[in-house]
C-alpha cells in the first residue's frame, strides 16, 4: 500500500486483539468491503478510553481508519448493533471461526459473501440448540467460498452419483475414490457422505461423520497447524464424556 488510504464508517468485527506498548491494542477487524485488515487503537486498553467498551469480539461496528501500510491506524469505531449473547460452547465455537477466518483470509482482500456467512454463523450460534451442526453447516460453506469445496457429488475419475451401499475413502486432491475396505480415518459409507453434502446434521451419525471429514479438511488446507479454539473444544468434549461414563 504506496498511499495513504483513509475509510470512514466500514461495517466491521474485530477477530483478534492483543495489547500494544503501554495502553494501546493491535486489532485484526474483517471488514465488509476491504477484508482483513489491522490496526493500532491508540489509547483503547486506557481506563478512560472512550473504546475500551466497544472494542471486543462479536459485536457489530463502525469502523474508521487511516492506513499507509499494512498496519493502519484506527480513528474511530461505534457499536452498530447488541452484541452477541453467547456462552459456553456457542462461546468458544464463534472464536474458533475467528480463528479460521484470521488464518485463510489474506488482507486488504474483500470477501464480502464470506462477511456474510460471518454474520450468519455468529446470529445462528446465539440461537441454536446444536453448535456443532451450526459449525459443520459454516466449514462448508466456508471453503466452498475459498475455493476448496468438499466434493461430494460424485465419485473421482468419472461423474457416476455416490453409492450408498458403498465404501469410499475421501482423498485430499480427489474426492471420494470407491474402495472394497470399511475402515479407516476417512472412510465412508456412500450414504453418510451424501447426508454430509445434504448437512443432514440432525442425524448424530451424519454429524460425527461431517466432524472427522472436516478436521481432516481443514488440517489439511492449514498445513496442519492446529487451532488453539479447536484443542480447546475437543478436550471439554472428551471431558464431558468421561463424566458421563464415570
Amino acid at each position: 500500500m504506496s498511499s495513504q488510504r483513509r475509510v470512514q464508517q466500514q461495517a466491521g468485527y474485530i477477530l483478534h486483539r492483543r495489547p500494544f506498548r503501554d495502553s494501546s491494542q493491535i486489532l485484526d477487524i474483517f471488514t465488509r468491503d476491504h477484508g482483513k485488515i489491522a490496526v493500532v487503537a491508540r489509547g483503547s486498553r486506557g481506563a478512560k478510553s472512550r473504546l475500551a467498551g466497544v472494542l471486543r469480539p462479536f459485536l457489530p461496528l463502525k469502523v474508521s481508519w487511516v492506513a499507509k501500510s499494512d498496519l493502519g491506524t484506527m480513528t474511530g469505531a461505534e457499536a452498530a448493533g447488541s452484541p452477541a449473547g453467547m456462552v459456553g460452547d456457542a462461546l468458544l465455537s464463534a472464536f474458533y471461526v475467528n480463528e479460521l477466518l484470521l488464518h485463510f483470509l489474506h488482507r486488504y482482500d474483500p470477501q464480502p459473501e464470506i462477511f456474510t456467512l460471518y454474520e450468519e454463523v455468529v446470529t445462528a450460534l446465539v440461537a441454536s440448540d446444536n453448535v456443532a451442526a451450526c459449525l459443520r453447516s459454516f466449514e462448508l460453506k466456508f471453503l466452498s467460498l475459498l475455493g476448496y469445496a468438499v466434493n461430494l457429488d460424485h465419485e473421482y475419475g468419472n461423474q457416476e452419483k455416490l453409492d450408498v451401499e458403498r465404501n469410499y475413502q475421501f482423498r485430499m486432491e480427489q474426492g471420494a475414490v470407491a474402495i472394497d475396505r470399511s475402515e479407516g480415518p476417512l472412510v465412508f459409507k456412500g450414504a453418510v457422505l451424501i447426508g454430509v453434502a445434504e448437512q443432514r446434521f440432525e442425524d448424530p451419525e451424519i454429524l460425527r461423520a461431517a466432524n472427522r471429514l472436516l478436521r481432516e479438511v481443514i488440517g489439511f488446507h492449514l498445513g496442519g497447524k492446529e487451532l488453539k479454539s479447536r484443542k480447546v473444544l475437543m478436550e471439554l468434549h472428551r471431558g464431558r464424556i468421561r463424566t458421563t461414563s464415570s
